[in-house]
């Protein structure tokens, strides 16, 4: 990093200081024959890294305790939630211990207000409301963790800015849950807190899925996710406007080609154009030398089998859709969405998760961890309920993922009010220099 770039950075940084660190139980203990949740084999492959997701809102002149408020309602949500109120080996974990330890619980303050932080951060300064600074595979815990063989799954920073506004950031572990996971845990929580609040406590109809698996251990340590201090993360706002248009331009391309596609959604447009900008910025990088290239999208599986799971089943519950890019005409969008549509269809082919899980026992790890390491991977949070999230002071102005991510990544999340997509884009820093500055990508935003 420059002398000049650690300026512009320190100009935009926040005073964060840490006001109070506690441990949050669950408000009941959990039954003697739930004290062992055993990790799923889909659970156990998954990347051994913490989902980062912060929702920011701004001051609703609430005259209540809001800090006392979210402890509360939290310790009654870990009731429901109890796995995330326990513990498991921070290596290769294959159960969860759910002794009610409980989640961290973090506050602090924030010397700026929302509305600063929002008009003059980067994507990077997200990672202060961050317990710990605890997002993917970062953290600046220390080696003086008591607890050091086990892992918290489950940690929380309420951050206080001097406007009234509050930063909600949870850090949650990717062995025990999922994206969709994820999002319904915040809301679940959030709507205890309302409601609550309300003295509506009738109403609430809290009922996350633990699903039963049986006790096996592969010792896997999960897929491991390439990170770097080269690599860089930028947000790109995409209107829907724009998203029209763009899908109009795709519609008009494969028809020119013979191959129409009808029915094109604003996630796959938007996967077909970043991942081509971001090859283009790739070669261009490599004398323009294209090198082939495999895109992986992870897809919810829940509602998409003919046995369909719970839609809030609570684990890890995604495949990964693999497109393979060997030359440049299979960038084109016939051939690169007509793919991905077609591996959708097949998805629904498959008879039950037992299913599923028989098609992992019997596939090489080996390969799949190679795969990912020489793909472009193409996250969708779009149409998760993130902007619905409300502990009573109204919904955030946004709700986002922290952390730099893994290298050629994009993360795909509904923009605030519904109007677009944010698109968070990890890519090397050559090639991120090119593509903020791409015509093609650019003429969408």
């Amino acid at each position: 990093m420059t002398i000049i770039s650690r300026l512009v950075k320190f100009s935009r940084r926040q005073l964060h200081t840490i006001v109070s660190k506690d441990f949050i139980k669950p408000s009941s203990p959990t039954p003697s024959n739930l004290k062992t949740y055993n990790l799923s084999l889909l659970d156990q492959t998954s990347t051994n890294t913490f989902m980062p997701m912060v929702a920011l809102f701004p001051n609703s002149h609430v005259c209540r305790d809001k800090t006392l408020d979210l402890k509360s309602s939290l310790s009654r949500t870990l009731t429901k939630y109890y796995p995330f109120a326990g513990r498991l080996d921070k290596l290769a974990p294959a159960f969860i211990d759910c002794n009610d330890d409980g989640a961290e619980f973090l506050e602090a303050s924030v010397d700026g207000t929302l509305s600063d932080f929002l008009q003059r951060s980067q994507h990077e300064d997200l990672d202060e409301f961050f317990p710990y600074g605890q997002v993917h595979r970062n953290s600046n815990r220390g080696d003086d963790d008591p607890q050091s063989d086990r892992m918290i799954p489950l940690a929380v920073q309420v951050n206080h800015f001097e406007c009234g506004g509050i930063a909600v950031a949870v850090s949650l572990s990717h062995k025990i849950a999922d994206g969709v996971s994820m999002a319904h845990f915040f809301n679940d929580w959030a709507k205890i807190a309302r409601l609550s609040s309300r003295d509506q406590k009738h109403k609430l109809d809290i009922d996350p899925k633990f699903i039963s698996f049986p006790d096996i251990n592969i010792n896997c340590m999960g897929f491991s996710l390439e990170r770097s201090s080269e690599h860089l993360t930028w947000s790109f706002m995409f209107p829907n406007s724009k998203i029209n248009e763009l899908k109009v331009k795709v519609k008009a391309m494969t028809a020119e080609s013979g191959q129409p596609i009808a029915n094109l959604t604003r996630v796959e447009v938007l996967n077909w154009l970043l991942h081509k900008c971001a090859v283009a910025a790739a070669t261009k990088n490599n004398l323009g030398v294209f090198k082939p290239t495999l895109v992986a999208h992870p897809t919810n599986i829940r509602g998409k089998m003919i046995q369909p799971l719970p839609e809030k089943s609570i684990g890890n519950f995604y495949t990964i859709l693999e497109i393979f890019t060997n030359n440049e005409s299979e960038m084109r969008p016939e051939a690169f969405i007509n793919e991905l549509q077609k591996k959708k269809t097949q998805l629904k082919g498959l008879k039950d998760i037992d299913t599923f899980i028989d098609l992992l026992i019997n596939s090489s790890l080996e390969q799949a961890q190679r795969n990912i390491d020489r793909a472009y991977i193409c996250t969708s949070l779009c149409g998760l309920p993130l902007y619905d999230i409300d502990f009573g002071w109204g919904k955030p102005v946004k709700t986002t993922i922290g952390g730099n991510l893994r290298k050629n990544s994009f993360i795909l999340i509904d923009a605030p009010n519904g109007d677009g997509i944010e698109a968070l884009v990890c890519l090397g820093k050559e090639d991120m220099k090119i593509i903020q500055s791409d015509p093609e990508l650019l003429a969408f935003c």
